[in-house]
């Protein structure tokens, strides 16, 4: 396997080698994928509307599969060899991916997700229109919008003839809002195909701002903190034998979490959910429970459930050797641990390559019109699968998706459709131009 290192340095080298062109009103081949993104985007907001009417909430696996069966059609046409995976393994309903193998450029990773939040017993099942280009639909932009722009500009390519020199993977997962377990398998495609890449491409709908590209995500860890300590009296708390109790000591590791890492930028621990007392009957689903105690009795047990949310890789270890810490210098006759959920989402860490991406995205985007975009404020941006890339490729960017809505996981989701012939007009020629040195 080609080490991240020596993939960084021979795209670096490559890039490094070209200098910055203007778009050219003269520029055949970028006129033609300006005019082959028009002349499929009646189409595409076609597609978008047929499947956001498709019911693919992540536990709904048909319906997931229905939606993948469809964007596999359209992209069985422009010559990818494509596969729907199946989730057993993992609990859930598989992913689509496809691959065109080229010998020019760098190598792709576009990445999209099947599933949305809306499951079958949602009130929100079809879209509706509140104007002439703003969709109101269940999973409009998160994601089936991006899902589609990735087909349009590979459309767009192809119409150019210009796909057959790329290398590009597409990975649409069918399980990035609700991830299947252990997600070491339900990650591995993406994993996999993150470390064949150079360059990671994600259409998720970032801070839904079709002004911003995300460089950074905070990625997301659950974390559990149990706590014991010696019940008795409250007559005779603070005593040699008794000590403080498990809510005394609880209180004072979330305040310690509060005082030694509210200040750094970027990072969030919010403790979510809490319960002490005597006795304690947590519900197994671990969003609810039963605590039993009194005021004359020192409290024997807490748990507190919460999470964590980091900016980088290192960010988020320190915090966490920082948490653990807290947590070791008990309150006397207490006991305390903390521990962190395995299936977390990584961060996608903001690099020199991921910032350089930016500026080839912006600079596509001021030639061909649209204006400047700038980087997404990570506490902005939520996690997503993109993050997985982040150990592997040299250069990744998201929220190249549909924009312009909001109201993202509620049933007042929206996009503007007017921001599909865009995006995937930014994104194909931004592709051509790394492909055929124009950087």
């Amino acid at each position: 396997m080609i080490s991240k290192a020596n993939k960084k340095n021979s795209l670096f080298i490559t890039l490094l080698c070209f200098s910055l062109l203007s778009f050219s009103q003269n520029n055949r081949k970028e006129k033609n994928i300006i005019k082959a993104v028009d002349n499929h985007t009646e189409s595409a907001v076609n597609l978008i509307r047929k499947t956001v009417n498709m019911n693919s909430g992540t536990m709904n696996f048909e319906g997931v599969r229905d939606v993948g069966k469809l964007y596999q059609i359209e992209l069985d046409k422009l010559g990818f060899k494509t596969e729907l995976t199946n989730g057993d393994a993992y609990g859930r309903a598989g992913h689509l991916i496809a691959t065109r193998k080229g010998n020019k450029g760098p190598k792709f990773l576009m990445i999209g997700h099947l599933d949305t939040v809306f499951e079958l017993d949602s009130p929100f099942q079809e879209y509706t229109m509140l104007n002439d280009s703003i969709m109101k639909g269940p999973g409009v932009a998160d994601m089936k919008g991006g899902d589609v722009i990735i087909i349009l500009a590979m459309q767009a390519l192809y119409e150019a003839g210009l796909l057959d020199d790329m290398s590009i993977e597409i990975v649409m997962t069918g399980d990035e809002e609700k991830s299947g377990d252990p997600i070491e398998l339900s990650k591995k495609a993406l994993v996999d195909a993150a470390k064949r890449a150079e360059i990671a491409l994600g259409f998720e709908n970032g801070d839904n701002n079709p002004k911003t590209i995300v460089v950074s995500r905070r990625g997301s860890s659950d974390w559990q903190l149990k706590v014991t300590g010696n019940p008795a009296h409250s007559s005779q708390i603070f005593t040699e034998d008794i000590g403080a109790g498990a809510i005394y000591e609880t209180s004072r590791i979330l305040n310690a979490f509060y005082v030694q890492l509210a200040k750094e930028k970027d990072l969030t621990f919010n403790p979510g959910f809490i319960i002490g007392g005597t006795t304690l009957k947590p519900d197994e689903d671990g969003t609810g429970g039963h605590a039993f105690g009194k005021s004359n009795v020192v409290s024997q047990e807490t748990i507190v459930r919460g999470d964590l949310r980091a900016v980088s890789l290192d960010q988020l270890i320190k915090a966490k050797e920082t948490m653990h810490k807290i947590v070791s210098e008990n309150y006397p006759n207490t006991k305390a641990e903390l521990t962190f959920s395995a299936g977390a989402y990584p961060p996608l860490t903001r690099t020199d390559g991921n910032v350089k991406l930016l500026g080839y995205y912006n600079t596509v985007s001021e030639d061909l019109g649209f204006g400047s975009v700038t980087a997404v404020n990570p506490r902005n941006a939520g996690a997503a699968d993109i993050s997985f890339t982040s150990e592997y490729v040299d250069m990744a960017i998201d929220g190249l998706g549909l924009t312009g809505g909001g109201g993202d996981h509620t049933i007042n989701e929206t996009g503007d459709l007017k921001t599909v012939a865009t995006q995937a007009k930014i994104t194909a020629v931004l592709m051509y131009r790394l492909v055929n040195s124009k950087f």
